[in-house]
């Protein structure tokens, strides 16, 4: 919301500094982004008059100009705009005075062996925009030395203020300086009884036209009236003045009145040439399919649903939104219906979500509009037309009913100070709720018809707290307990553990949103009708996502687009299978594509099965779960390579899986092959079984370990880690790593067998051991892969 400071004055007899204003507003809870002051750049350029104007001996497209600029002594310029004559007015800026155009400060120089001491301005050369073909030209009254600022009708500061949602009431200036004078910066000129009357609504004449309202359509009011005999010419220059200062552009007074009953009042209108219109209005939602031609140039196909203004040829107006090129108004105008009506919020803003349009109409209808005002606001368009595009007003239409939209509130002044720590006299706490538009009858509080966002008691706490100063409330500290301990929740410091162990493992993080393509999640599980969104920011995020790979993989392929290879990318973050709270869980996801860094001592070769397994026994290994312990199996999900990949496991819950993505994943993405990837799901994770974080002592063994060798033959479909795991079961004690080193099949070997080769690291701890206990061990070693694998020790 912008207003200038005189806009402002309008509604507030104050004498308060600007800067005043400002904090004030802030402290009011209405946020001034910016304060921007267009005289302040102006502060050293004069108005100036050129008493001769001579041609320059050297040039012939230069004029010697005796400037007056208010003092005794002429001032010489030398000036190349072909509008330099004698007599004119305009802006004068002298050596030293920084031009904002350019930001350089002017210097007496010669131009073609004449002396110039100053510059006469372009609009363009003051930031002012516009042609710099000329020198400004100024009305021939103003006086030579005043300030150009005022004579260009640029000093009035403008202040911008971000509005919270629901301050409807003050998207317009009226209700600014309304709370302004609540909180003591001046006395508020309230105007409602200075307003001009309107005519009891009628039936428009049989020449008129007049309004139906469906009764599926949710518009409570709609106001029209008829103006005949107009001429829409340029509006005023007051009018455009406002009007740009807040960076509005004037198009014509109809148009015009309208924005600016919209930002004073905060009462949007809306006006139809009546001779365009064929028939009556009527206010109906649309069916489907419809065609309208907006005001913005656009055509739009109307979904079913919408709010819309028909006539016979069909939609002339999307209801609260904008309105429709078919019946605007032009310099041809000679008869208007103005549109004042109160329109359904959620529609309003369903309409402008599905079409894209946003409005300062929409804006102001979706925040709520003060019902009360149809029919002023109305009566206010209908006399400034009226008196500046002449006219006849027939009475007014309305359809519907104007609903009242006051309410009452049981309050009690006591909670001022216990909902908000300061204690306030009542009559204080009333006097607030006065000036602020509330009726204070005992303890009925009745809310004032602009103030939707006022419903229960604690609102009215607000107001009064707001309006009395947030920095009025006393700081009281919370009572310290005599011990405190913060604990962060386990999940969390998994999430930071795991963050930072990938993070310095070279991988990077990204952060992605938790909603992807419902198509996309459907490839990874998802895309379940009951984790769609149902009012999706866009239609790629339109589902839950199932896993966090969908996004990853956008990611990566953009990267790739952009010759970024060999990267990986990591994100710690929910992933949905559910509605319920069981059916969310954070997944620790990472991916690589491309290869491997070039190095001096290794040639680059493609990321693979085992780099995937690396990554999540990383993950896993960070969160203190033992590696050795985890199994791995064949089952990973369908979007990996169903021959290289695999899940991690303990026992029967699966903690994570990690391989190669599978190539029609990958060819349906357009991602070179092949892309590794790993999924890890931190909630599934054992919790440790102490809290302490502390290492045990490492004690190593005073005993010499023993490395011993095996070869076993085994079928090929069975798991190297089976025959791992039943090493390691022959005598945990003894035992403390088991690896392979090598795999075989081919000549030498049984078909549909395979010759693996083990290496066990073989530490005692209490004893060196004989050579026949290592051989009993050996024995028991051979005898356990034989009864779990039913693999031979190969001769």
């Amino acid at each position: 919301m912008k207003l200038t400071l005189a806009w402002l004055k309008d509604h507030l007899d104050t004498t308060a500094a600007l800067d005043e204003i400002s904090a004030t507003l802030t402290r009011l809870g209405l946020e001034v982004e910016e304060v921007r002051d267009p005289a302040a750049a102006l502060r050293d350029f004069i108005v100036a008059e050129i008493v001769a104007a001579e041609q320059h001996p050297n040039a012939d497209r230069l004029r010697v100009c005796s400037v007056n600029t208010g003092t005794d002594d002429l001032v010489q310029v030398v000036c190349g705009a072909p509008n330099a004559w004698a007599g004119l007015k305009t802006v004068f800026a002298a050596p030293g005075v920084v031009i904002p155009a350019t930001g350089q400060a002017l210097k007496v120089g010669q131009i073609r062996g004449i002396e110039s001491r100053g510059m006469l301005c372009s609009a363009e050369e003051l930031g002012l925009g516009g042609e710099s073909a000329g020198i400004l030209e100024l009305a021939a009254d103003v006086v030579p030395g005043s300030p150009a600022a005022t004579a260009l009708a640029v000093d009035d500061p403008m202040v911008e203020i971000a509005l919270t949602p629901n301050r409807g009431d003050c998207l317009g200036v009226r209700g600014i300086a309304r709370d302004l004078a609540a909180a003591g910066i001046g006395v508020f000129r309230d105007q409602m009884d200075l307003l001009p009357s309107s005519a009891q609504p009628a039936a428009v004449t049989a020449s008129g036209v007049t309004a139906t309202i469906a009764p599926d359509a949710p518009c409570p009011a709609f106001a029209l009236q008829r103006i005949t005999g107009v001429m829409n010419e340029p509006s005023p220059e007051w009018l455009q003045n406002r009007l740009k200062a807040i960076g509005l552009k004037p198009i014509s007074t109809l148009v015009d009145v309208t924005n600016y009953i919209a930002c004073d009042l905060g009462r949007p209108l809306h006006v139809f040439d009546a001779d365009k219109v064929q028939g009556d209005l009527h206010i109906t939602l649309s069916t489907g399919g419809e065609s309208f031609a907006a005001l913005n140039g656009e055509t739009y196909t109307l979904p079913a649903g919408l709010l819309v203004i028909r006539d016979n040829s069909g939609v002339i107006s999307l209801a609260g939104v904008i309105g429709g090129a078919t019946t605007a108004c032009d310099i041809t105008t000679r008869s208007v219906l103005v549109e004042s009506a109160l329109f359904d919020s959620a529609l309003v803003a369903r309409a402008g979500r599905a079409l894209g349009i946003l409005t300062d109409a929409r804006a102001r209808f979706e925040r709520g509009v003060d019902p009360a005002l149809v029919l002023p606001g109305l009566a206010v368009a209908t006399q400034m037309i009226c008196e500046m595009c002449g006219g006849t007003a027939a009475p007014v239409h309305l359809a519907g009913r104007i609903p009242s939209a006051t309410r009452q509130i049981a309050f009690d002044f006591d909670l001022v100070a216990t909902l908000g720590g300061v204690s306030l006299p009542e009559a204080t706490s009333r006097q607030i709720l006065t000036r602020l538009g509330f009726v204070c009858d005992g303890s009925t509080i009745t809310v004032p018809s602009w103030r939707r966002d006022v419903e229960a008691a604690p609102d009215l706490v607000e107001e009064i707290l707001r309006v009395h100063g947030y920095d009025a409330i006393p700081a009281t500290p919370l009572p310290m307990a005599a011990s405190t301990t913060a604990t962060v929740p386990l999940s969390v410091s998994r999430a930071r553990t795991v963050k930072g162990a990938l993070a310095a493992a070279g991988w990077v993080e990204a952060v992605t949103w938790s909603f992807t393509d419902p198509d996309l999640a459907a490839q990874f599980g998802g895309g379940q009708g009951d984790l769609r969104v149902q009012n999706p920011i866009s239609r790629e995020l339109a589902a839950m996502r199932p896993s966090v790979l969908p996004n990853l993989l956008l990611a990566a392929r953009e990267n790739s687009a952009k010759s970024i290879s060999g990267h990986s990318l990591f994100e710690v973050g929910p992933v949905f299978h559910g509605l319920t709270p069981a059916g969310q869980e954070t997944a620790a996801t990472g991916i690589r594509w491309g290869t491997t860094p070039r190095h001096w001592a290794e040639a680059a070769r493609p990321w693979d099965v085992f780099d995937a397994k690396a990554a999540a026994l990383s993950v896993l290994a960070a969160c203190g779960i033992d590696a050795s312990a985890v199994q791995t199996t064949r089952d990973a999900p369908d979007w990996y390579h169903p021959g290289r990949s695999l899940a991690l496991r303990l026992g029967k819950t699966v903690l994570g899986v990690a391989g190669e993505l599978h190539p029609q994943v990958l060819q349906a993405l357009d991602l070179p092959r092949p892309v590794i990837a790993f999924e890890v799901f931190l909630d599934r994770l054992p919790t440790p079984k102490t809290k302490s974080s502390a290492r045990p002592v490492f004690r190593p063994s005073a005993f010499q370990p023993v490395e011993r060798d095996f070869a076993f033959l085994v079928d090929a479909a069975t798991p190297a880690e089976e025959v791992l795991k039943a090493v390691r079961s022959a005598d945990k004690s003894l035992i403390e790593t088991a690896s392979v080193f090598d795999i075989y099949s081919g000549k030498g070997v049984p078909e549909g067998k395979t010759s693996l080769a083990l290496s066990v690291r073989i530490a005692p701890q209490d004893r060196t051991l004989t050579e026949a206990e290592l051989g009993e061990l050996s024995a028991r070693i051979v005898a356990a892969v034989r009864s779990k694998t039913g693999g031979e020790l190969r001769g």
